[in-house]
């Protein structure tokens, strides 16, 4: 089984800017199509490219984030 590295971006609302947590995740070499965002809150995990990105992850896989409150607020 081949190991992926995924990128997950969240910020917590439409005005704020993602571009500091995408150069992150391409200065660590995450492929872009591998990197999943939201433009919403973090205060529950329901939210779209999350559970997308979720879904694709298999054991042994890699995932980056910026900082960890970026996968919500209670993790």
């Amino acid at each position: 089984m081949k190991t992926e590295m995924y990128g997950y971006v969240r910020v917590s609302s439409k005005d704020q800017c993602e571009a500091r947590q995408v150069l992150a995740l391409r200065e660590f070499e995450v492929p872009e199509r591998n990197i999943y965002m939201d433009k919403m809150s973090g205060k529950d995990f329901n939210r779209p490219q999350y559970r997308r990105m979720v879904r694709r992850l298999k054991a042994g896989d890699v995932l980056v984030v910026k900082s960890i409150d970026r996968l919500g607020r209670n993790y």
